[in-house]
């Protein structure tokens, strides 16, 4: 039986589900885990292809903590909602105390 192979969205997929509630990580940090360091804007077209796969693209975030894909939820300000349903603090698009929150799949994985 040949085994299945995965697309660079189906990887990024499967990385994004591991985002435990309440972390973020980065674009960067996903593509460097997959050992594509320089793809981060591809996680990026992932994320923004992400709907309906039941995938947590609200924890993907820039490198520096902002917002960048909120633009592409419903609703003005859903991204950051979800964040702080998560308990994550969100002031002018930017994630507060980001280093407490960040999830390295790097070093977790």
């Amino acid at each position: 039986m040949k085994a299945e192979t995965l697309t660079f969205f189906d990887k990024v997929y499967k990385v994004a589900r591991l985002i435990p509630l309440g972390r973020v990580t980065s674009y960067g940090a996903i593509a460097k885990h997959l050992g594509a360091s320089r793809s981060a804007r591809m996680v990026g077209y992932a994320m923004n292809g992400s709907r309906g796969k039941d995938v947590p693209a609200h924890r993907v975030v820039n490198r520096n903590g902002l917002l960048t894909g909120k633009h592409h939820f419903d609703g003005t300000n859903l991204m950051q909602q979800l964040l702080e349903s998560e308990g994550i603090k969100v002031k002018d698009n930017q994630i507060q105390d980001f280093d407490a929150v960040f999830w390295d799949p790097g070093k977790e994985l």
